[in-house]
Parts: C-alpha cells; sequence; structure tokens
C-alpha cells in the first residue's frame, strides 16, 4: 500500500514504517523460518511497486502468490491486521498480471536459446565439473566460429558428436577435447530432457520486453512464474532465475539513480542459488547484484535463513525484513546473535532475543533513509494484502492466459535451421559413395576421389514472427549447398596383370560334416606366349597375385565375416569398382 507515495509496509510503536521508492534499488533481503509470514510480506510489496508503476517479476514456488490477480476478502483476520496497523479502510484491489510457466501449462511458454543461455549457465544446469565446463566452453567456441548457431538440445547434441568426431584437428587451436566429457555431457544433457529442459530451450525466445509493461491505469505489470514444477529441479530454477536477471543487466539501458526502480525482481528460495554454487559463478552474480542497480534494478532475496546468502552478497542488500528465527541448537543460536549484529540496535528492545519472540505477521524493519543511512531497526507488524491470499482456480488461470496480449506470440513454437540441420545437411549429403570412398580410403590408402554431382540447395520453410504484423509468417530458408574440393588430375593408369575372374565356387561334399561345402577353384593367370624348347612333365606352379587381387582379399577378409565369402568378395568388387579398381 502506498503512503504519501511512500511504500508502507508494517507499523511498529514508533509509528508507521516505510520504504523510500529512490532507495528502492540498493536491494534487499526477506528472510525467517517457515510460516512466518514471507509470502505475504512480498505480496504487500509487491502490490506497492505495481501501484507506483514499477514492473514486478517474482516466482511462484508454492502457488499461492497467483491471488495477486484477484481481489482479497475483509475477513475477520484481515480485520484484526488493520486494527494492529492502524488502516482506517480497506479497499480490495487486484493487481496487472501476466502467467508464465516453463512448460507451458500455467502460463505463457518460457523459452531461451542455448547460444543465449552460454556454457557457463548451462553447466551449472547440468551439474558438470570443471573439466567438463571447460570441453563445453569449447564447444560454444567452435559453434561461433563455424556458424553454427545453438538453439535447442538437439544442437548442442549433434555438436558434441561433431566436435567429437574432430577432437585431434581441434586440440592445438582449442585445447584438449576428451571423449569421455563428451560422453559424460551428453548423459547430462540426457537427464535435462527427461526432466523437462528440451521445452525450456528453443524459438521463439522471451523477450524480457514484455515483462516491462503497465496497465491502462499506469499500473506496473507483475509477472508471476509458476515454478511448483521447476522448483523439483533446483538447478534448472535457480539457473533459470538467474539467466533472467542476467539478461535484464543485458537488456536495460544505464539508470541511475531515480525517483524509483525500472524493476522489482524477487527471487524467492534464494538458498538455491548459492548452494555448491562455483566460484567463477558465484563471481558473476556478486557482479551483476553490484551493477544492476544503475539500471534501475531491485533484487530481493527470500529465504529462511540470511546465513544462506554469502556475505559478499548480503552486505550489498540495503533493505532488511526479518521474520521470526528458531534457536535450538549452539549452531542456530550463534546464526541468530550474528543476524541481530547486522541491525541498527534500537534502545526499546533487545535485537537478539526479538528476532526468536517475533509472532506470525511481525518482522523487524530496516530500511535507507534520505541520506542513504540504515534506519534504527523497529519491531512492526506487516499491512494486509489488498488482493486475494492462496492459489486461484484453474479456470481463472485459463481465462488469464487466454486474454493475454502475449498468448499468440508464444504459443506456437518453430524451429529454424540451426546446429543440427546444417550438420545433418553436411553429412548426408555425401551419401552412400561418400561413404564407400571413406571405407576404401582407411584400407588401400589415398585414391582417386570419383566423380560427384553438385548437390542441389534444400529448401524448407519455417514460420517466423512478425512484430508490425502481430502474425507468424511463412519464410522459406535455403541451405548453403556443400562445397566439394575440385577433382585431383587423374593419374597414369596402374599397370598390373590381367587375371582372368575366378570361377564360382563348387560344392563338395564333405563326409566329416556330412554337408556339402564351397571349394573355391584358383584363377588362372595369364603368362605372355614364349617359346617352349622342350617339352618338359607338367608341375603344380604357383600364381602370383596382383596388386588389385591382393586389395580385393584385403577388403574381401573384412567384409566376408558378415556376408559370406562370395557376397563379400562382390561387395568389395563393387566398391573397388567405384574408383577404377579392377
Amino acid at each position: 500500500m502506498l503512503l504519501d507515495n511512500k511504500i508502507w509496509l508494517g507499523t511498529s510503536p514508533e509509528g508507521r514504517v516505510t520504504v523510500l521508492p529512490e532507495m528502492a534499488n540498493r536491494h534487499g533481503l526477506i528472510s525467517g523460518a517457515t510460516g512466518t509470514g514471507k509470502t505475504v510480506t512480498l505480496q504487500v510489496l509487491a502490490e506497492a511497486f505495481s501501484q507506483l508503476g514499477v514492473p514486478v517479476f517474482l516466482a511462484d514456488v508454492k502457488g499461492d502468490l497467483a491471488g495477486l490477480a484477484k481481489p482479497g476478502e475483509l475477513t475477520d483476520k484481515v480485520r484484526q491486521r488493520m486494527d494492529a496497523v492502524g488502516m482506517d479502510s480497506f479497499k480490495p484491489q487486484a493487481c496487472p498480471v501476466t502467467l508464465w510457466d516453463v512448460y507451458g501449462v500455467s502460463g505463457h511458454p518460457v523459452r531461451t536459446t542455448v547460444s543465449e543461455m552460454g556454457p557457463l549457465l548451462l553447466a551449472r544446469m547440468l551439474q558438470l565439473n570443471d573439466t567438463q565446463t571447460g570441453v563445453l566452453h569449447i564447444i560454444f567456441r567452435i559453434a561461433d566460429d563455424e556458424g553454427l548457431l545453438l538453439i535447442d538440445l538437439k544442437d548442442l547434441r549433434a555438436m558434441l558428436t561433431y566436435a567429437g568426431d574432430r577432437a585431434a584437428d581441434y586440440t592445438l587451436r582449442y585445447g584438449n577435447i576428451a571423449k569421455a566429457s563428451i560422453g559424460a555431457i551428453q548423459r547430462a544433457i540426457a537427464i535435462l530432457e527427461d526432466q523437462g529442459g528440451n521445452l525450456f530451450f528453443g524459438e521463439p525466445g522471451l523477450d524480457l520486453a514484455d515483462w516491462l509493461v503497465r496497465d491502462e491505469n499506469g499500473h506496473g505489470m507483475i509477472n508471476i512464474l509458476a515454478a511448483d514444477k521447476l522448483f523439483l529441479r533446483p538447478n534448472m530454477y535457480s539457473v533459470f532465475l538467474l539467466w533472467m536477471l542476467a539478461e535484464l543487466y543485458e537488456l536495460l539501458p544505464e539508470q541511475g539513480d531515480k525517483e524509483q526502480p525500472r524493476m522489482a525482481f524477487f527471487f524467492d528460495e534464494a538458498h538455491l542459488l548459492f548452494n555448491d554454487c562455483p566460484r567463477e559463478l558465484m563471481e558473476k552474480v556478486e557482479l551483476t547484484i553490484r551493477l544492476i542497480r544503475s539500471k534501475g534494478v531491485s533484487v530481493f532475496f527470500i529465504t529462511q535463513n540470511p546465513a544462506d546468502v554469502p556475505t559478499s552478497v548480503l552486505s550489498q542488500l540495503a533493505a532488511r525484513v526479518q521474520h521470526a528465527l528458531r534457536a535450538y541448537t549452539p549452531a542456530e543460536q550463534k546464526i541468530i546473535r550474528t543476524v541481530a549484529q547486522t541491525f541498527r540496535p534500537n534502545p526499546n528492545f533487545d535485537t537478539e532475543q526479538a528476532i526468536t519472540q517475533l509472532e506470525t505477521g511481525e518482522a523487524l524493519l530496516s530500511f535507507l533513509e534520505e541520506s542513504g543511512a540504515p534506519s534504527v531497526t523497529q519491531r512492526a507488524v506487516i499491512l494486509p494484502p489488498q488482493s486475494s491470499i492462496g492459489a486461484i482456480s484453474d479456470s481463472l488461470r485459463q481465462t488469464l492466459i487466454d486474454t493475454s496480449d502475449l498468448r499468440d506470440k508464444y504459443t506456437q513454437m518453430f524451429d529454424r535451421e540451426s546446429a543440427y540441420e546444417m550438420l545433418s545437411a553436411k553429412f548426408s549429403s555425401q551419401g552412400v559413395l561418400g561413404t564407400a570412398r571413406v571405407v576404401a580410403e582407411e584400407i588401400l590408402g589415398t585414391v582417386e576421389p570419383a566423380a560427384q554431382t553438385e548437390p542441389q540447395p534444400q529448401r524448407s520453410t519455417i514460420q517466423v514472427f512478425n512484430p508490425a504484423t502481430g502474425k507468424y509468417e511463412e519464410r522459406e530458408m535455403q541451405s548453403a549447398a556443400p562445397v566439394y574440393p575440385a577433382p585431383a588430375p587423374a593419374q597414369a593408369p596402374m599397370q598390373v596383370r590381367k587375371v582372368e575372374q575366378a570361377p564360382p565356387p563348387v560344392l563338395v561334399y564333405n563326409p566329416q560334416t556330412g554337408q556339402y561345402e564351397p571349394q573355391h577353384q584358383m584363377p588362372v593367370v595369364q603368362e605372355p606366349a614364349r617359346e617352349v624348347k622342350a617339352p618338359k612333365p607338367a608341375k603344380t606352379t604357383r600364381t602370383e597375385k596382383s596388386m588389385a587381387q591382393k586389395m580385393l582379399d584385403n577388403f574381401t577378409r573384412s567384409t566376408a565375416s558378415g556376408a559370406g565369402y562370395t557376397m563379400g568378395r562382390t561387395i568389395s568388387r563393387g566398391i573397388l569398382g567405384i574408383f577404377g579398381i579392377k
């Protein structure tokens, strides 16, 4: 609720406690044990920011923040709270709300591309170690250098396979690409796909400008992410929110200190972000929190224990809302003592003792004054929200989705040409001939490339959203035809002796096995005619095989195990004949 254009959050024995809008971009912390009133405090703050005209983003972990879209009711509990805070009247009021959902069920789909996510956040989502993270960075670098777009997970899979097969070619330029690391990343992607991660990567991607919206009354839009399912995958949840925060930092221009923030961002269950956070990622979080203030973004972290937030981040959170904490062990008592020391003391009560004695709906409040110094800590009762407390019905949720202006923009998904399609076209264009050539090169060494027909460009159509018309339009995509090197000049034909084709095998009965078995006859080599001085007794001579015959026999042995000797020899002759070897 607003009071003299200030955010009225609660009332203490000393008077009403307010937040100055021009100081709200110094970020804040809402902490307290389960069931002490953190969600209601978040809801009251979100309502006040919206009434100021500041758009809001928050994650609905428990499913009860969607009540912001519905006017509240004057119940007995609300009347008791009004008497405690000194409210003269209660005006039920709904807020403008846009619902979002990664899975596209409880709100508009939220998508991004693999390239926009980046290797650092993606490695956190996939739970990769340092070595695997380094390999993922190399994969992204190769994709950028070779112009291969990484949009969805199948693009990333294709790129991993492509780089893994050519690891030796990339080692000196990019670094070692271990096949074991490639396999580990592929397994992590498979797990992510089973968890629904393939719905998160794709197009159309989320346009964060759609968050910065005001309704016809000048109230800021409250963007609610349905996170009840996403929260079950903590890594996906924390990385997703951190990615959106980083995108806001990249999107928004510098604003400096204004009369109010440009946007308020509530990071619920913030401890998931900092649990086992790699050092490199933690440095990025600290830098983003420190610099995003100048972009006009106010960030509030919500967590149960203030100790969950690192000291380097906690020192940048000026607005403090501390609900009750429980101290049952010496370790918990030590934490409460540490938390109490971070508040500016109030001579009217003991801060450490008050933290354990706060009732539900009470909190210790400390905000920045006009001079920039923290105010004296006050023990206050939080105001009741003007919107409804609790979840909304499925019918109301569906109505909000269907009547949203963004429904047609994000509902239909499209897949444009990217790394997967480019690599598939590159490999499939060589066909059977290309496969035979590779096999022959491995066995025979370098051979003459067979004449290849120039491939025709492949055409396909995709649906692309046109902001000018507000509709999806068909667009024809033409993939570039692969470029083949010019064939080398033909060399002189190999001089080989003419060998007659081996006669077909003869079936001979074997009394030991009781079956007919093929018996091959030796080919006859034609020797040049020469004068014979005198007839000699006939004797068996060993026939010398030509180079082509030797290559044919070697190739036949490699294929005969699976197809039989006769079939293997036929296949071998056909493949060698492609390259002019007979």
